[in-house]
């Protein structure tokens, strides 16, 4: 057994039997709406030719006894209010900003220690500058994303330069990582939409575990037919890592929220009100 098979190995023994009850709290924020017109964009397997879909961009804010972290960043700010027109093959906009709601509860931007990110697309990085003394935790061949050339689809390095110019800390993670320590809250590798994807695993002790899904599927039908975008990465990845989620959620008896869906998000309290 490789170094790597065993720490990985504790890293899910610590998220299935967590070491002490840390109070976690967890708010599902709004972080824009994208009118996907051409939703063949989303199957490889010309599935939804001729249809059309809105997915809706989900953040969230996990406080961590008095530790406050954010899972992915969303939209641009630049994006505020933009129209959605009804020809352009994907529409992204968005309503409020992540700062605008953090002061709605009380957060102030300064108390977010960490910005966790599930993978390097610009819709989930868009506001990530907004935090820039947070330290980044992102996959590290999605790190190494940003500074390729060419650029992949969907990456912006401008949305992370604190982090690309060496001004804040940043853990690239390999495989899963265990946030605090005390398997509460996990990041749990899913390669496929990008070679560094995550997803999230968040302990609550009242609405027990809770998966938020990052990009492995875009919305909950993809994990009955397949469905795999043509612009994932790796497409074997990505069922391997749907099946993943799907196992891990069954296994811990998990809320399984697919962030791009919204009748998904919708299994978490809106915002202002929290899950615990």
């Amino acid at each position: 057994m490789t170094l790597k098979t065993l720490l990985t190995a504790a890293v899910l023994s610590a998220a299935a039997s967590p070491a002490f009850a840390a109070d976690v709290e967890l708010w599902r924020l709004d972080c824009g709406a994208i009118a996907v017109n051409d939703l063949s964009q989303f199957s490889d397997t010309f599935s939804y030719a001729g249809k059309k879909k809105v997915l809706t961009d989900s953040c969230y804010l996990i406080r961590h006894d008095a530790s406050y972290m954010i899972w992915d960043t969303g939209l641009p700010a630049a994006l505020l209010n933009a129209p959605q027109p009804a020809d352009a093959p994907m529409a992204p906009t968005l309503a409020r900003t992540l700062p605008d709601q953090l002061k709605e509860i009380g957060v102030d931007v300064a108390k977010i220690e960490t910005v966790g990110i599930s993978h390097y697309h610009f819709d989930h990085v868009g506001q990530a500058a907004d935090f820039p003394t947070a330290k980044l935790m992102i996959g590290a061949a999605d790190m190494d994303a940003f500074k390729a050339d060419p650029l992949p689809f969907g990456a912006q390095p401008d949305l992370v330069k604190p982090w690309l110019d060496g001004k804040a800390p940043v853990e690239t993670v390999a495989g899963d990582k265990d946030i605090f320590g005390d398997g509460s809250v996990v990041m749990l590798a899913t390669p496929g939409h990008t070679p560094g994807s995550h997803a999230l695993l968040v302990r609550l002790a009242k609405k027990g575990p809770v998966l938020l899904s990052g990009d492995v599927v875009h919305f909950e039908e993809q994990f009955e037919t397949s469905g795999v975008p043509p612009f994932n990465t790796d497409r074997a990845e990505t069922l391997a890592s749907m099946d993943r989620l799907q196992k891990i959620a069954r296994s811990l008896k998990a809320t399984l929220v697919v962030q791009h869906d919204a009748d998904d998000i919708a299994k978490l309290p809106a915002f202002p009100k929290s899950a615990q």
